[in-house]
């Protein structure tokens, strides 16, 4: 990712100021990527030139794609999304931005019937055959954090890339240039303070104790953090060689 990559801008969506690209951001910043990001909320999305970044990252939020009524802006980041991904142009979704990819690319996106997924739990490989660049995150003993309660149907078209014992759609790539997480892997240990808060309603709804949750991340967040950054490290190589 020499040269050329000092050049390379990315452009990040959020929908929360702590929903925000963590180890990811890292490895961008290290690689000469340029960054802007806008919020979702109160950008006006339509006047975003969707192909000009090389890479679009779309970040996590506490809503669900079905809300466009009350969220009218989840509407254009479909839009924006159909425009980018028919492109071929680099694509991530995280989480909420993984629903909204899953809707763009004409997938149903509903509240899952196994109940919220919130906490620390491995991710198996989908098929026997995963691309290399994804194996750091299949490691036998590393967990992952999940925070959603809604799920997809996995788009036509795509490569199931992971599931959960809970939800089988955890992640899927279209060609080389997409790919889309229902998981967290951008989270670090101490980033995860701010989701304590941000989130704190959520967890007391969901009797998740904030202590043990943070006993967990201390657990398991520096392996994630470690193999988060060699899984981004490959994927960035492996995207912008095969786009």
């Amino acid at each position: 990712m020499n040269g050329r990559a000092s050049t390379r801008t990315a452009l990040a969506i959020t929908h929360v100021a702590f929903e925000d690209l963590g180890s990811l951001g890292i490895e961008l910043t290290r690689a000469g990527f340029q960054i802007e990001i806008v919020d979702a909320c109160t950008t006006n999305l339509p006047n975003i030139d969707t192909l000009h970044p090389d890479l679009l990252v779309v970040l996590g939020g506490p809503i669900g794609v079905y809300d466009r009524e009350a969220y009218p802006f989840l509407e254009f980041e479909i839009e924006l999304l159909e425009t980018r991904l028919a492109a071929k142009l680099p694509t991530l979704g995280i989480c909420l931005g993984a629903q909204l990819m899953a809707a763009a690319l004409g997938a149903r996106v509903y509240p899952g019937s196994d109940g919220r997924e919130l906490g620390w739990a491995p991710v198996y490989a989908a098929s026997g055959s995963v691309p290399t660049w994804f194996r750091p995150l299949l490691a036998p003993q590393l967990r992952l954090l999940h925070w959603h309660g809604d799920t997809f149907d996995l788009p036509a078209g795509t490569t199931h890339l992971a599931g959960t014992s809970r939800y089988a759609n955890q992640a899927f790539m279209l060609g080389a240039h997409a790919l889309a997480l229902q998981f967290h892997p951008e989270v670090t240990v101490k980033g995860l303070e701010r989701w304590y808060v941000g989130h704190a309603n959520e967890l007391a709804q969901a009797g998740v104790l904030v202590r043990q949750l943070r006993e967990e991340s201390g657990r398991f967040g520096p392996e994630l953090e470690k193999a988060a950054r060699l899984f981004w490290q490959q994927w960035l190589e492996h995207l912008f060689t095969h786009v």
